[in-house]
């Protein structure tokens, strides 16, 4: 079959205009944190909401890894949530390989890491995309190069994925795939076509999935555009579909354990979608605009006119035009309607913003831009509609509430600035000096109108999201503590109930509970909770329980006591130093006598005894009391003035340890005439639930008074105070400790340990049992593992000495063969099509004694 080729400049213009895209990127990308004054370049913080809880400590964990420092390895992640999988969390949050470069540098400096990747992503977005534009249609490099810029700068990039850095590998892959395309219809080598789609489904296959999609679009009308005849149109989209199933399939191995870990997850908040007012839209165009639940569509002023003049421009051929001007549109309308916008996210609507997809978009106004510009810029008529496109939009955007002052200071001159430049460059012809003020023109305005609307993005921010401080004097010193009560695994060592941030354990060390990722899993957000823990995120963010029963359960043996992070609001640092207390446990492994019976009830304090196998607590019945000491029967607090400072009050056993458990309760409680500092409570419904919180020994009196001061309204349960038996929870320790294994060793998914002989019943491992586990007892078959509560739990049989837990990620094996199959198929597409083109090269065998003759003279 012939091939047909696509219009395409040389390579040395297109190098250039990389180039040129990448540095305008980072100067702007640099410049704009220097207005905000943010790290690194100031004293504001840039680590927001998933930045600082995920993305930072997930980064930090993967230099631990790179550096053999980690407790655990690909399979489990031993540090976080008492075990669990990693390889999920590894391909969502870790799988671009640009991650690895936090390797070289200093673990202290993670922070800044994670800033130069993100930097580089960004950076690297550009380039591609200036690439695609010269490979679509020749034209001036420079102007390719500032056109790259807007795209990786646009208003996703700044607002919403720059405290993502996973989401710019979707940023990046959708040139890349654009380019994919392209050697599709051309006919070119497949080979770095599927690598590119395997490397981008590997790097987040989440925005790659959406990219894919917006290349498909781009492929299609590509070809609508060319006209090759049908059967060559056939055959390119062909090749394109069979370069992304081979690429997607190289993949298989991460995507399929994601996509099996998000069916064991913590289960999310079913959200139906609702399209934003259209001004709304229309300002999330303009430059210095921000809102979190908004598509972010701004690509600059430069390339917003460019693509409103598109349609005006009489040297563009009609059909192109037309065929990108209805992409743009219909790829608009998508975002708004309801089929759509599930299909742009793989039939789920996000938790958070519901315009993943912008990105899309904004690279498709870009792309439009390019082909009003690269066929000549347009003149006075086309400039003119546009502008008049761009009044309305600002007029439409005027009536809503994301335009603020400042907008107006950065519209009017970037506005201004673009205009002139293309007037400048349409009267310049072939001079080189009007040219290059022209360029000069636009890419200082480019440059200072990016910069102001990121530095705005930053500042807005912090204001709308939870912050967290870098890397600083709080997390060495819990490092520091860590590192000195550590002694995996012969127990493990808790960073603390008072985190910094909600995935500790990575970015301090240590085998907490605390673990926060949207692969959560259900199992372990459910026991935790059945056990008196909070959460925040609907649970898919745990938290550490400082209580000295789930400690003995889960072999806590040291617990760092840090004081209230002084970068939050709430509650204010009280000068205590961060101290580490000691409590003796059993080994990770124990023998229970028989397998578990009943469920998980309402009280957490039972819940705790089920899974002890003790009784070591007092429910007493309590009270709770007004301002003037009258009963609330309905036991709600902070729903008006005579419930402001309401008290709990109950009889517990002298020397108890009373713990409160209100898990609706929003505010500080105190142990009246102890001394001991208040407890905090967070509850925010549904995002927030408080957990179990120790207030201190009861006096001898045995009366109990807890003194509340809600911060909102919320509701104590019947059974909040519980009374720990200490000695009885030491006796039922050591009981724990004699009968439990003698020996433990783990290593990545595997944990192996020795029993004491004549052991029966049921080992108990005490990890959250997710799926994926298998145990074995002594010389037995491997099998599922049980379950002991929510933890792993492996039958005994008679004469068992040993156990063997190893773990499989659920889908791996699948993904593994999925890999191998799709491997097989492309060596052997290679090897036939290399064949091909050599058959069809060789010079042709003689035949005739005549030709042989001549061949050989």
């Amino acid at each position: 079959m012939q091939r047909f080729t696509t219009p395409g400049g040389p390579r040395t213009p297109a190098r250039a205009a990389a180039l040129l895209a990448a540095a305008v990127t980072v100067t702007a990308f640099c410049a704009a944190d220097v207005l905000a004054r943010s790290y690194p370049f100031g004293p504001r913080t840039r680590s927001v909401n998933d930045l600082g809880n995920q993305y930072v400590p997930f980064h930090a964990h993967l230099w631990d890894l790179l550096h053999g420092r980690a407790d655990g390895g690909l399979l489990i992640n031993w540090q976080s949530g008492y075990g669990t999988s990693f390889l999920p969390d590894l391909g969502t949050y870790l799988g671009s390989p640009y991650a690895l470069l936090v390797a070289v540098f200093p673990r202290d400096r993670i922070d800044l890491a994670v800033y130069a990747v993100t930097a580089l992503k960004t950076a690297s977005a550009a380039a591609a995309m200036a690439w695609l534009l010269l490979t679509l249609r020749p034209g001036r490099w420079w102007a390719a190069g500032l056109l790259g810029a807007s795209y990786a700068l646009c208003g996703w990039s700044v607002a919403d994925a720059s405290y993502n850095p996973m989401w710019l590998d979707g940023l990046i892959a959708f040139p890349l795939l654009c380019l994919v395309g392209e050697r599709a219809i051309a006919g070119r080598g497949r080979l770095p076509g599927v690598l590119i789609v395997a490397l981008a489904w590997t790097a987040n296959f989440y925005t790659a999935y959406m990219a894919t999609l917006g290349a498909a679009l781009v492929l299609l009308l590509r070809l609508l555009l060319i006209r090759p005849p049908r059967r060559q149109a056939l055959a390119a989209a062909g090749r394109a579909a069979l370069t992304v199933t081979l690429g997607v399939g190289l993949a298989a191995p991460l995507v399929t354990v994601i996509w099996f870990g998000t069916r064991h997850a913590r289960p999310g908040r079913v959200r139906q979608f609702a399209p934003v007012p259209v001004e709304d839209v229309a300002a999330r165009l303009l430059p210095a605009t921000y809102g979190f639940g908004s598509p972010a569509l701004y690509v600059g002023a430069l390339a917003l006119l460019l693509a409103l003049a598109l349609p005006f421009h009489r040297a563009v051929p009609a059909r192109v035009r037309a065929g990108w001007t209805a992409l743009v549109l219909a790829v608009a309308l998508s975002l708004q309607w309801g089929p759509t916008h599930l299909v742009w996210h793989a039939f789920a609507t996000p938790q958070g913003s519901a315009y993943r997809q912008a990105f899309v978009l904004c690279g498709l106004l870009v792309l439009a831009a390019w082909h009003a510009l690269s066929h000549g810029p347009p003149g006075p008529r086309a400039l003119g509609a546009a502008t008049a496109l761009l009044a309305l939009i600002t007029a439409v955007a005027a009536r809503g509430e994301l335009v603020r002052p400042y907008t107006w200071t950065v519209l009017g001159p970037a506005v201004a600035g673009a205009l002139a430049g293309l007037v400048l460059l349409g009267r310049a012809g072939r001079r080189a000096g009007p040219a290059a003020l022209a360029a000069v023109l636009l890419l200082g305005g480019q440059l200072g109108e990016t910069a102001a609307t990121s530095a705005v993005a930053t500042k807005l921010r912090l204001g709308h999201l939870d912050d967290y401080a870098p890397w600083g004097p709080r997390q060495e010193r819990q490092a520091a503590a860590v590192a000195r009560a550590d002694d995996w695994p012969r127990y493990r060592t808790d960073p603390g109930r008072e985190q910094t941030v909600g995935n500790d354990p990575m970015l301090v060390g240590g085998q907490g509970a605390a673990y926060y990722s949207s692969l959560t899993p259900d199992v372990l957000s459910r026991t935790l909770t059945a056990l008196g823990g909070g959460w925040t995120s609907r649970g898919r963010s745990v938290q550490s329980l400082d209580n000295a029963v789930t400690d003995v359960v889960f072999s806590v043996g040291a617990r760092v006591h840090s004081p209230p992070d002084p970068h939050q609001m709430y509650p204010p640092a009280d000068g205590t130093r961060v101290t580490v207390s000691r409590q003796d446990v059993p080994p990770l492994v124990t023998v229970r006598a028989t397998a578990a019976t009943g469920s998980f009830g309402p009280s957490p304090y039972r819940n705790q005894e089920l899974l002890l196998g003790s009784r070591v607590y007092t429910v007493p019945r309590l009270t709770v009391h007004d301002d003037d000491g009258r009963p609330v029967r309905t036991r709600r607090v902070g729903t008006g003035t005579a419930v402001a400072r309401p008290a709990i009050t109950a009889v517990c056993p002298a020397g108890t340890q009373v713990q409160l458990w209100a898990p609706h309760f929003s505010g500080t409680a105190r142990l009246a005439g102890t001394g001991a500092p208040a407890a905090v409570f967070r509850f925010e419904y549904p995002r927030n639930r408080a957990a179990m919180e120790p207030l201190g020994r009861t006096p001898a009196s045995g009366r109990v008074r807890v003194e509340l001061t809600p911060s909102r309204p919320g509701r104590v349960p019947a059974g909040a105070v519980g009374c720990l038996d200490t000695g009885r929870l030491h006796t039922a320790a050591a009981r724990l400790k004699a009968t439990g294994a003698t020996r433990v060793t783990v290593s990545d998914g595997v944990v192996r340990a020795e029993l004491p002989a004549g052991s029966k019943g049921v080992a108990v491992v005490a990890a959250p049992r997710i799926a994926g586990w298998r145990c074995a007892a002594g010389d037995g078959p491997a099998r599922p593992a049980g379950r002991y509560h929510g933890l792993i739990a492996v039958p005994l049989d008679a004469g068992a000495t040993s156990l063997t837990c190893t773990f499989h990620p659920p889908g791996l094996r699948l993904g593994t063969t999925v890999g191998a199959a799709s491997l097989g198929a492309l060596v052997l597409l290679t090897a036939c099509t290399a064949v091909r083109r050599r058959r069809s090269t060789a010079p042709p065998t003689p035949t005739s004694p005549r030709e042989r003759a001549t061949t050989a003279s």
